[in-house]
């Protein structure tokens, strides 16, 4: 093969190559959007005590688990019964914030890292709510859309009006 046919042989297998690679880059630009947006419904939906928004974006099935700050829900009916909605006849201005998310991907397997505040006063006593800490979000694509297959929270009273960081180091 001559010089010229060798460098057009390059120059095309390298136009396919930046071309696939740049597909990927859109794919998993659009699947970050879809994750964030299902986290947006999913924050909107515990503020308004709706349990339509997890009704849609969770994957209900047998043994599914949702764990927050040590309390567990299993299956999708008793988080959405026991926990989402019940907290609006409990919680007066539920604001929740779901800030600094981080999608990861591994096929259709994907997970999600966001900080999470709380802030909420409690009907029954009015005491205040205002809890910082992690949310992690599971995440499996089924039939070409993004469900939620466990999540996890973990957040702790406001003490200080502190920065809250992503840091390596425990505090």
């Amino acid at each position: 093969m001559n010089a010229q046919i060798r460098f057009v042989v390059c120059f095309i297998v390298l136009l396919v190559s930046q071309s696939f690679y740049s597909q990927q880059a859109r794919a998993e630009e659009d699947d970050a959007a879809a994750l964030i947006a299902i986290i947006e419904a999913i924050e909107t939906g515990w503020e308004q005590a709706d349990g339509t928004p997890f009704r849609q974006h969770f994957l209900d099935f047998e043994g599914a688990r949702y764990v927050e700050s040590g309390g567990q829900n299993t299956g999708l009916d008793d988080l959405v019964g026991h926990h989402v909605e019940p907290e609006g006849d409990a919680l007066d201005s539920l604001e929740l914030d779901f800030s600094n998310i981080e999608t990861h991907f591994e096929g259709d397997f994907a997970w999600a890292i966001a900080d999470t505040e709380v802030k909420a006063t409690v009907k029954k006593d009015q005491r205040e709510i205002h809890n910082r800490g992690y949310q992690t979000f599971l995440f499996r694509r089924v039939d070409g859309e993004w469900k939620v297959v466990h999540t996890h929270s973990s957040s702790r009273p406001v003490t200080t009006e502190t920065s809250h960081e992503h840091s390596d180091e425990h505090d």
